[in-house]
């Protein structure tokens, strides 16, 4: 009798209709399955076990200690490992690996710690704090030098052929040989009927308004000559400034103080500020400085619309001021041939300078804050240094003397005499302008009354008894604006947020000062004398260092020999510490004390120890 036969040992099994398939072929991302015997059922495929083989596999037997907090030994920080060039994927070699390389002029223009200052005596908690806060300063000054290479304008001048004085090139030449862009910046606009003019232009450069004498009073965008407002105050117009933004114009009339919106609608009449010569608006402070027939100088704060000082210069009329863009001091000229700094947390003048011997007519001040031009009435125009020293650089003697005086961007400086308008230059934006020859020279159809470089733009603003002219001035202005703090292309949404973030982030006027990196600085003058009072009042020192007193031991070890014993140590180790420092002290004394090399030898000096 036959017997069936068993699977999987003399007949085949059949095959399944999945196996029947054909065979779909390895990917090379898949491991090889291993081969299997002949007529042997492969089976489900395994799953592969990733985290297993991934993760490192600890060596068995060996008994791990764990590291203690406070470490006895030094920890020595390892070195880095050198590692060769870097490759690319396709195995090519980068020539230039690494970052590269950032001059170091152009890191230390953007840098603003001062590395020459050695670090102060602290606790470790805080010099630490101290280096990491430099680490990082360096570090932002580094990635500010590389993204200049990022700015793609750059400055340029009008320079003539061999024994060209560009004095002597017109307005109608230098339009001629510019762009169609750039020509249309230059324009007349003929207000004889109304004049002179006062103008004055918006931080962002995009925005002009102007008041006459007789009361017409006008803003717009002057790059589309698109009008926002035009009206007439029926009032003599004194002064016209922009506050924080194109939005708001204040206007110093006959009597008192005006504020309209861009639409020309009043919003305010400041009756305290009454008979205002001279306005100036402090952006960083929110703060509108004028200066009055009766001598004095208030500041108001626009944000909440009170007056934080009114100072009495007790000098007269006050009919000359400007601001000092880098620390926001007001400067005013006096008759007697003064210039006075001022800020509203002091009732008396910072500083008193003797400019002339004659009234002051004029006064500027450039955007860094270094230089001073003034103007008298001695015809004399000079340029003061305002880094401490407060000396004349230069001086020089005009036809006429200069009524008004203004500053570019880049160090231009602009004088009106009569109805001539004569620009300045320097060899680079940190040097004074050398006035031996003017860079530029243009005659106007009325007298000068007001001077402004327009922010950003190499156009120069001429209020006068005519109108309004717009000189062009080749490379009086910074080709590349912050978009972030003045963008001549804001919308309106954009213009509203900077103004939420420019109130949260305004400045106290306490804080205006002639050096504004002192308060950055300890005063260490008024921490000592706080120290002593308190010393005084409490009768005691409450920081001194307390006496050592040994902790007492047990086992017999807290004798009256032992803690005696411990106290001598201690005391003995503090002296030998005191003369260690003084032996140091001792050689500096002994250079202070030393003679001069060229000074005769005395017989007494073998008695010199």
């Amino acid at each position: 009798m036959e017997t069936a036969p068993k699977l999987g040992r003399d007949v085949p099994p059949k095959k399944d209709k999945l196996q029947a398939k054909k065979k779909k072929p390895r990917r090379y991302w898949e491991e090889e399955t291993p081969p299997t015997a002949a007529g042997a059922f492969p089976g489900p495929p395994r799953k592969l076990k990733r985290n297993r083989e991934l993760r490192p596999q600890k060596p068995k037997n060996i008994h791990i200690r764990k590291k203690s907090r406070i470490s006895k030994k030094p920890q020595v920080p390892k070195k880095p490992r050198e590692r060769g060039p870097q490759r690319s994927l396709s195995g090519a070699q980068d020539p230039f690996a690494g970052p590269a390389p950032v001059p170091g002029e152009v890191v230390q223009k953007f840098r603003r710690v001062d590395k020459s200052k050695k670090l102060p005596r602290s606790k470790s908690k805080t010099r630490s704090r101290l280096e990491a806060a430099e680490a990082e300063e360096e570090e932002v000054s580094v990635r500010a030098a590389r993204s200049e290479l990022l700015l793609a304008e750059e400055p340029g001048f009008l320079e003539g052929e061999d024994g060209e004085d560009t004095a002597r090139i017109r307005q109608a030449d230098i339009v001629e040989a510019v762009d169609i862009a750039s020509a249309a910046k230059h324009f007349d606009l003929n207000l004889r009927q109304f004049g002179p003019y006062r103008l004055n232009y918006s931080r962002t450069g995009r925005h002009l308004a102007f008041g006459g004498r007789r009361g017409h009073v006008a803003a717009l965008d002057w790059v589309t000559k698109k009008l926002m407002c035009e009206i007439n105050v029926m009032e003599a117009v004194r002064d016209i400034r922009f506050l924080h933004s194109e939005a708001l114009l204040a206007v110093a009339q006959n009597r008192w103080l005006h504020i309209y919106d861009n639409q020309g609608i009043e919003l305010h009449c400041i009756r305290r500020c009454d008979r205002v010569t001279r306005l100036e608006f402090l952006p960083f402070h929110f703060l509108l400085a004028t200066a009055s027939e009766t001598g004095f100088l208030t500041y108001l704060d626009v944000s909440v619309g009170k007056i934080v000082a009114a100072l009495n210069a007790r000098a007269g009329r006050l009919d000359v001021m400007t601001q000092n863009p880098y620390n926001a001091v007001i400067h005013l000229g006096h008759s007697n041939g003064t210039v006075s700094l001022w800020s509203p947390a002091m009732k008396e003048p910072l500083a008193k300078i003797l400019c002339h011997r004659g009234g002051v007519r004029a006064v500027a001040v450039d955007s860094t804050g270094t230089h001073m031009a003034t103007s008298g009435v001695d015809h004399q125009l000079k340029i003061f240094d305002l880094r401490g020293t407060f000396q004349p650089l230069s001086a020089r003697t005009l036809p006429q003397g200069a009524g008004h005086l203004a500053f570019s961007q880049r160090g231009l400086l602009a004088a009106g005499m009569g109805d001539v308008v004569n620009v300045w230059a320097g060899q680079c934006k940190a040097s004074p302008p050398l006035l031996e020859q003017p860079y530029l020279t243009h005659r106007l159809s009325g007298h000068v009354h007001s001077l402004q470089f327009c922010p950003f733009e190499d156009v120069l603003g001429v209020g006068h008894s005519g109108g309004i002219t717009s000189m062009l001035i080749p490379g009086a202005a910074e080709p590349n604006f912050d978009g972030l703090e003045n963008n001549p292309y804001r919308s309106q949404k954009q213009r509203q947020e900077w103004e939420v973030k420019a109130l949260l982030e305004k400045v106290p006027a306490e804080l205006i000062c002639l050096d504004p990196r002192a308060l950055a600085e300890v005063d260490v003058i008024s921490l000592e004398q706080k120290k002593k009072e308190r010393i005084e009042r409490l009768g005691y020192d409450p920081e001194a260092k307390a006496p050592f007193q040994p902790k007492p031991k047990r086992k017999g070890r807290s004798s009256t020999a032992s803690l005696v014993k411990r106290k001598r140590k201690v005391m003995d180790e503090e002296h030998r510490d005191r003369v260690r420092q003084s032996l140091e002290e001792q050689p500096q004394k002994q250079e202070k004390a030393a003679k001069p090399t060229g000074a005769r030898p005395s017989a007494l000096d073998r008695f010199v120890r």
